[in-house]
């Protein structure tokens, strides 16, 4: 969901190959960022109740949560406020925010606490790692990526996480009829996910191009901001035939 989550590939590193590995494309840059008290304080209480543990097996969601119902992945869920939000508007939904930045995930945490959030869990990890090493397939009813970095320069774009080896580990982690929904407001990125996603076969778009932006996604007040400075926001919503 932000600019927390990033996709990285050097020059030297092969596009394809049968296995994705963290070393072919990762979901983040770390970054120094500040912690707040409240947020270092949220991160050592909640933790041990809402984290779940990275680790090179697949895990039941359905044991995680104590019952079964539709998961969601959220992807860089950025300081959670989105996140948050859209698991209380959705209560017979469990979600699993995947964050490497500690802010952010102490900021969750935050708010899972404070509003009481029962659906909600946390994986302080590498996205690429955690699908594809914990999420069995054909097992999640729909994957979030709100505004990945966009990382502008055109050299850079390589960097981007919607990308065509990215996008076939989420489509092989959908269920039938799992839907992956992408944000962003830039327009070139959204142009490039749209190629990306058109061209996975396992995916079929929704809609005509972009898609309305479902009611569940709120608006932050970065895109508040942008609508109001004219920017757009492009919402792509795919499912798994």
């Amino acid at each position: 969901m932000s600019d927390e989550q990033q996709a990285i590939q050097s020059d030297d590193e092969p596009q394809g190959g049968s296995r994705l590995t963290s070393q072919s494309i990762r979901s983040f840059v770390l970054r120094q960022g500040r912690m707040s008290d409240a947020q270092h304080r949220f991160l050592d209480e909640m933790m041990p109740k809402v984290g779940v543990q990275y680790r090179p097996e697949p895990i039941d969601l359905a044991d995680v949560f104590g019952h079964k119902a539709p998961q969601i992945v959220e992807i860089g869920f950025g300081m959670g406020q989105s996140t948050a939000v859209i698991a209380q508007a959705r209560p017979g939904d469990d979600f699993l925010g995947i964050e490497v930045h500690a802010p952010g995930v102490g900021s969750l945490c935050k708010l899972i606490d404070e509003g009481g959030i029962t659906n909600l869990r946390i994986v302080q990890h590498d996205a690429v790692e955690v699908l594809r090493d914990m999420i069995p397939e054909g097992s999640l009813a729909g994957v979030h990526i709100y505004f990945p970095d966009p990382w502008p320069k055109k050299r850079h774009h390589k960097r981007r996480l919607v990308q065509g080896p990215f996008v076939k580990l989420i489509a092989s982690r959908l269920a039938p009829g799992g839907y992956l929904h992408c944000a962003t407001d830039w327009e070139e990125y959204a142009q490039q996910m749209l190629e990306v996603l058109s061209a996975e076969p396992l995916l079929a778009n929704t809609a005509e191009g972009y898609a309305p932006k479902p009611d569940y996604r709120p608006l932050t007040k970065f895109e508040n901001r942008g609508i109001k400075l004219g920017h757009g926001v492009w919402d792509l919503v795919f499912k798994r035939v």
